[in-house]
């Protein structure tokens, strides 16, 4: 989704060269993306996309991630964690006092307290690239980009094909036929947050937590695998 340094960081670099598009992966159609669309009221393209392709086509596991293009359609940064500055809403939780709050958001925000994020050193080596273009120290070769690409391995694929036809099951009414797609999808890849969130999010849009539906939630599946690998360190 849109977060609100991304249009700041559009009207600074634009007239440089750059521009941003954000993409909204959501299933759950216009409507579950536009209020958070709408509050941002982005200049620049912001899409929705309902079939999870920008998953498929870049590797995004998790949001919000950055894929860097060039003028000529290459790819000179594969996807990873992207993050336009620091984000209010987030350095707030940083310092919340937990004991104030129910239980289980004090859980939540504890863990997210962890999460290990570096938005000022994304922001210097996105404006590097826009002032240096291919000479920037940032800007990866295609050698560079294919080596930091993740190969899908066949449970990768098989993940894909199971949250696939998940969709598809939702979209045509059947729900609980979706869910038994998704719980395939989820053991298959258990490090794709997006096909996780996703799922978690039409059982419990507000905390994605625990349900009779699913066997984890985003809380659990957080401290199962270490908050702080949540979002993986960004390489120069």
């Amino acid at each position: 989704m849109d977060l609100p340094g991304w249009q700041a960081l559009r009207e600074e670099l634009h007239p440089k060269g750059l521009e941003i598009v954000t993409v909204a992966l959501d299933t759950g159609g216009v409507e579950a993306a536009k209020p958070f669309v709408d509050a941002a009221n982005p200049s620049h393209p912001s899409l929705l996309d309902v079939g999870h392709v920008v998953d498929e086509r870049f590797g995004v596991v998790n949001v919000p991630n950055g894929v860097w293009i060039d003028e000529e359609g290459m790819i000179v940064r594969p996807a990873e964690p992207a993050f336009p500055g620091r984000n209010p809403a987030t350095e707030r939780f940083r310092t919340m006092d937990v004991s104030t709050l129910p239980p289980d958001v004090a859980e939540m925000i504890s863990e997210v307290k962890k999460f290990r994020t570096d938005p000022d050193g994304y922001l210097a080596m996105l404006r590097d690239w826009v002032a240096n273009g291919r000479d920037s120290r940032f800007a990866l070769t295609p050698d560079e980009v294919v080596a930091r690409s993740q190969p899908r391995s066949d449970d990768t694929a098989r993940a894909a094909a199971h949250f696939e036809l998940g969709q598809h099951l939702h979209r045509a009414g059947d729900h609980d036929g979706a869910i038994r797609h998704w719980q395939a999808a989820h053991h298959l890849q258990p490090h794709n947050w997006t096909y996780k969130r996703q799922a978690w999010n039409f059982e419990d849009p507000v905390r994605q937590g625990r349900t009779d539906k699913y066997d984890s939630c985003w809380i659990d599946d957080v401290k199962r695998f270490g908050a702080e690998n949540y979002y993986p360190p960004v390489v120069p």
